[in-house]
């Protein structure tokens, strides 16, 4: 804790909390920390227990996923209110877990939208690596009728749950497109040069344009 006290950086915090991050320390050093004390599941669980979030991100980078009961990570996910910590929670930890499965169909119908958006974001993953389990048809008439008024982040998930139907199932393509055209949903989003747009159709349309011409 101490060392992480030590590479605290104002400009960091600052830039951090613009995105709701409530930490100061560089992620590129961050990780060098992580590195140096490689997986040590109980002293990951130490730092997560300090509640500090750039001890938690550590905790998440030495954790061994897998040995995390169901209800832990459930317990975690809905501690870790700074959008880092729950990235990093859901991608690095919970993704890995054998209780990914159970929880993502939990979360996803959670009142808690921030819950919700973790469990949108595992079905996102699912849409790539395992859409036959999912009833794909349903998730874009779930995402029809509740995207558009959705909490910010609970929204961002479903329209990347949305993007990527669309991405990768090309008989979805034409209505998930529509859905993107008809809700406006990020239409108007800042994007930087060379970066695609987050609004669906376009960021749907781009993806696939770059995949035809590999």
């Amino acid at each position: 804790m101490a060392e992480l006290a030590a590479l605290e950086d104002p400009k960091a915090r600052a830039a951090n909390e613009k995105h709701g991050d409530d930490h100061g320390v560089n992620l590129t050093k961050l990780r060098a920390v992580a590195t140096r004390l490689k997986t040590q599941q109980d002293l990951a669980r130490q730092l997560w227990q300090t509640g500090d979030t750039a001890a938690r991100l550590v905790a998440l980078l030495i954790c061994r996923p897998k040995a995390f009961e169901r209800a832990e990570l459930d317990t975690m996910l809905r501690e870790a209110r700074a959008p880092k910590v729950h990235d990093w929670l859901v991608n690095y930890v919970v993704k890995k877990s054998p209780h990914a499965e159970d929880l993502r169909v939990a979360w996803t119908a959670d009142p808690d939208p921030v819950v919700a958006s973790a469990g949108w974001a595992l079905t996102t993953e699912r849409v790539v690596k395992k859409p036959e389990i999912l009833d794909l048809p349903g998730l874009l008439d779930t995402i029809e009728a509740e995207m558009k008024d959705a909490p910010d982040r609970l929204q961002w998930a479903m329209n990347h749950c949305l993007a990527q139907i669309g991405i990768d199932h090309a008989d979805h393509r034409p209505r998930a497109i529509a859905i993107g055209e008809r809700l406006e949903v990020l239409k108007d989003y800042p994007t930087s040069p060379g970066c695609t747009s987050p609004f669906a159709p376009t960021w749907i349309n781009e993806i696939v344009r770059r995949q035809s011409v590999k």
